[in-house]
């Protein structure tokens, strides 16, 4: 394993030795590393040199930019030890035992990452802490992220995550074919119906339509670039308006036109990356990663010929769904002063610049993508065109409920898809659905 400070620039060592400031003795919380308020009677010097250990749970990392994030933050806190607990790779199997854990209050973990669609549910369900007064305490400033990010993490005016590293749905186009990517999903379907077949095309678009997550991502996107919301910001439903029904109408249009796959509606990521890399569309809908697969020399028929832009504009604009991490800490902790500390440094701009150079992981603030060592850890990371599209990134529906009112879109919207009812009938069933889950 390198060791991170040996890859440090200049910008960086001037970041580093103010966040050795901001974490030094003169900080009461950081050094005690616990909760407990009852005043003790320890004088200060004995609480300056308490050694505390906490855990910390994330998924399977191959990259090793965990091992490293753990071994900068304990050489600049001597006093705290980061145990790793490493989580299934499969995120549904780790958010059930986090539930089953903190519905018992169990203290074993103090940090853990959470995707984008946990914190409501969490922050609802009393699992985990809420970090506003630690923001303010150290003079975090949230706008130094990217606003979706933060508006994840946030339920009921608080905020209960910190954005540690993001991810947003891409447009892929054929550069041997489109000298400029539309910029509408009009201007979308008229070029996808014209260049079908150019250099060997068999479609024009490709996307997620298959009957699960996926394609709520791509429904979210629709709605959001036409001004639709599913659930706004009082977590009131409001899925029931002529926005959302012109998103849901325009995805509609796409997928029962002539220049998708006859079977779009069983497209996953896997079934639209393997046809895009195979050579077979001209545009395609994706994640980040896809501009890696895209390149692959041994095994992409496209590699060279990839451009990406921000995905196509509605009447409100363009709009990404938002992907990524956050980092929460266990309300039940019994070291939440460490917690928050770890917390800090991995987000913060030394952590995320760590996670970016080691693991490839896109910053959540916004400022790192101008460093050099961030832009030289992948093409991705230099291009305007991916930073726009963080800019304008939408979280999913911010409820505690999430995984119902996925639920209800993914059956309804199917039933849209195959053309079983219209997108105001869909409309109309999923505010009605949702508005009963919500009150139950």
């Amino acid at each position: 394993m390198k060791l991170w400070n040996k890859k440090v620039a200049g910008a960086t060592v001037l970041t580093m030795s103010l966040l050795l400031a901001a974490c030094s003795g003169d900080d009461e919380s950081t050094d005690t590393g616990n909760n407990d308020t009852d005043g003790g009677g320890d004088d200060g010097a004995s609480e300056e040199q308490e050694q505390v250990t906490i855990t910390y749970a994330a998924g399977v990392d191959v990259t090793g930019a965990t091992d490293i994030l753990i071994d900068e933050f304990e050489a600049q806190n001597p006093n705290i030890t980061v145990e790793y607990r490493e989580m299934p790779a499969d995120t549904g199997a780790s958010h059930d035992q986090y539930v089953t854990m903190f519905s018992s209050q169990d203290a074993s973990i103090d940090v853990f990452d959470a995707d984008v669609i946990w914190p409501a549910e969490f922050a609802q369900g009393q699992y985990a802490l809420e970090l506003d007064r630690f923001i303010e305490e150290d003079g975090i400033n949230m706008d130094d992220y990217f606003p979706g990010t933060v508006q994840s993490g946030n339920f009921n005016g608080r905020q209960y995550a910190m954005p540690k590293f993001t991810d947003a749905g891409l447009l892929y186009y054929r550069t041997d074919i489109v000298e400029e990517p539309p910029t509408t999903w009009d201007e979308l379907m008229t070029m996808a119906g014209e260049l079908q077949g150019e250099a060997g095309t068999e479609f024009g678009y490709l996307m997620q339509a298959n009957q699960y997550e996926g394609m709520v991502t791509n429904t979210i996107e629709f709605i959001a670039s036409h001004g639709g919301q599913v659930v706004d910001e009082n977590n009131e439903v409001v899925v029931n308006s002529p926005e959302t029904i012109a998103g849901i109408q325009t995805m509609i249009d796409i997928v029962n036109s002539d220049f998708v796959p006859s079977n779009i509606l069983s497209f996953q990521e896997t079934e639209t990356n393997n046809a895009w890399v195979g050579g077979q569309a001209v545009f395609a809908r994706n994640w980040p990663y896809m501009q890696s697969t895209s390149n692959d020399e041994e095994a992409s028929e496209v590699a060279g010929n990839v451009g990406f832009a921000t995905l196509p504009e509605g009447e409100a604009g363009s709009a990404a769904t938002l992907g990524g991490w956050m980092t929460m800490i266990n309300r039940y902790s019994e070291n939440q002063e460490a917690a928050w500390e770890f917390v800090k440094f991995m987000t913060g701009v030394e952590g995320q610049t760590i996670s970016a150079v080691e693991g490839g992981r896109a910053p959540t603030i916004e400022a790192l993508y101008d460093e050099p060592e961030v832009q030289d850890a992948a093409a991705l990371f230099a291009n305007e065109q991916f930073v726009e599209t963080l800019q304008n990134a939408v979280p999913r529906p911010v409820t505690p409920i999430y995984p119902r009112i996925s639920d209800i879109m993914q059956v309804q919207l199917s039933q849209a898809l195959a053309g079983e009812i219209t997108a105001e009938e869909a409309a109309a069933n999923m505010q009605e659905e949702m508005e009963a889950a919500m009150a139950e």
